[in-house]
């Protein structure tokens, strides 16, 4: 039998997640869509034959027809959503980030824990085979003991100034910063320190709205390991995602640049093309995820990135926020993070 679900928030990434949900994930049917601009609901309904579609979110999560709730809209939405979800026990998959505070993702782990319910976030470099294989073969100890991380976040152009504003998104640190900060902890364990520094260096009007377009964030990490993340929306080449793990016997590289698998040679010059955006660098991620979500529930496993795994990054987030802010190093220890 296969799985039905709801799909909540239908932007630039949620249509993304419609296309996988309504055919290239195994054991699923997409029976829902819904989005508070009703004409974009009726629209991806009609585009991926989802039978119903619903302006009012909570009206689709009211559905008896709805297994489970897969929330990709605003970070500022995600609490109420997810929590509504749970409250009326659909097992719930919540893209990144969690919230915008570490108190308002507190109540997605309560209303998850209140409920005995699924809660599974959203962390697609994890499935990624690049960055999955280097987690094995960390794990393998091919590189003897990892002491540095690196990783590399750049995209090719800004957001809109609607998306950018730090009120919904949390701001380019926290959005962006967030897959890195997680990697990080995925590798190296929790972090101790942060310090950062940024500023609104490439797109001057992004000022209207409060936030930056490029920083450098290092972390300290509580067994003495260090790690530095670079974050920018002005890769103007391409997309370009890239990590680096260091150890004390070698250093395991992840990413790529080239799109396709051709160079273009002529005299004195070689030349190729570069990752669009990360629809196409992620694609097969994002698709494994959610096969990871659904085969989780059929099978009833627990779910491999836990709300406390989103918070333990957005805690890493907000400190850096706050360090660019103010130009501090925080501690991660800080209680009023």
């Amino acid at each position: 039998m296969k799985l039905n679900v709801g799909l909540i928030g239908l932007g630039r990434l949620g249509r993304v997640y419609a296309g996988d949900l309504a055919g290239r994930v195994n054991g699923v049917r997409l029976a829902a869509v819904a989005d508070t601009n009703a004409a974009l609901a009726e629209e991806v309904a009609r585009e991926f034959e989802v039978p119903r579609w619903y302006p009012d979110t909570l009206a689709m999560l009211d559905d008896p027809g709805i297994d489970a709730a897969i929330i990709v809209s605003p970070t500022d939405t995600h609490t109420a959503l997810a929590v509504a979800a749970l409250e009326r026990g659909k097992p719930v998959f919540c893209e990144k980030p969690p919230s915008l505070s570490l108190s308002e993702s507190q109540k997605m782990k309560d209303a998850a824990a209140r409920a005995h319910g699924f809660l599974q976030m959203g962390f697609m470099r994890r499935f990624d085979a690049g960055y999955a294989a280097a987690k094995k073969r960390l794990e393998e100890g091919a590189i003897g003991t990892p002491i540095v991380f690196k990783s590399s976040s750049r995209d090719p152009y800004r957001p809109s100034l609607e998306y950018a504003n730090p009120k919904s998104s949390g701001g380019m640190i926290l959005d962006m910063g967030i897959h890195d900060f997680d990697l990080a902890r995925w590798y190296m364990g929790e972090a101790a320190t942060v310090t950062a520094v940024g500023g609104t260096l490439a797109y001057p009007e992004l000022n209207e709205v409060g936030d930056i377009d490029n920083a450098i964030v290092t972390l300290t990490f509580e067994s003495g390991r260090l790690g530095v993340v670079d974050l920018s929306r002005s890769g103007i080449y391409g997309y370009d995602i890239f990590g680096e793990i260091l150890g004390t016997t070698g250093t395991l590289r992840i990413g790529y640049l080239r799109e396709t698998p051709l160079f273009v040679m002529t005299k004195n010059h070689v030349a190729h093309d570069t990752v669009p955006f990360f629809m196409e660098r992620f694609r097969d991620a994002y698709t494994v995820q959610l096969q990871n979500f659904a085969d989780n529930l059929r099978n009833d496993r627990q779910p491999p990135i836990t709300i406390d795994d989103a918070m333990g990054s957005l805690r890493i987030a907000l400190a850096a926020t706050r360090a660019q802010a103010t130009g501090k190093t925080v501690s991660l220890r800080d209680p009023s993070l």
